[in-house]
Formats: structure tokens, C-alpha cells, sequence
């Protein structure tokens, strides 16, 4: 196995791993706390919201180690 098959490999689980921690633990929460569809439907779009802010955050994060590391 190549290092960018690797690479490709941790990235894809990486990625799968955050999506089902995001749904189990910010998404099902949200979505069950509301009766009501419109609700339910709005807390979805504000966990969307919340994992968009942790996506950038994490970008951020990364771009500063890439910037000084050297």
C-alpha cells in the first residue's frame, strides 16, 4: 500500500468517523428535542450551522500548523 493510499485512507474513515459522531451526537439530539416538523427542521439547519463553524475551526487549526511549523 502507497503513502497517498494510506493518506486517502485515514481521511475517508476520518471523515466517516466525524459525520456519524456529528449525527449521534449533535443532529439525533436536536432533531428529538421538537414536536413539531418546522422545529425539528430548523434545529437540523442550526446543527448544520454548528458543523460548519467546527469544520472551519478545524481548518483554521490546521492552516496555523502548516504556517509555523517551519
Amino acid at each position: 500500500m502507497s503513502k497517498t493510499a494510506v493518506t486517502d485512507l485515514v481521511a475517508v474513515c476520518a471523515g466517516v468517523f466525524s459525520l456519524a459522531l456529528f449525527a449521534g451526537l449533535i443532529l439525533a439530539p436536536a432533531w428529538s428535542s421538537y414536536t413539531r416538523v418546522w422545529e425539528r427542521v430548523a434545529a437540523s439547519i442550526l446543527s448544520l450551522y454548528v458543523l460548519a463553524v467546527l469544520a472551519g475551526a478545524g481548518v483554521l487549526a490546521g492552516l496555523a500548523v502548516v504556517y509555523y511549523w517551519g
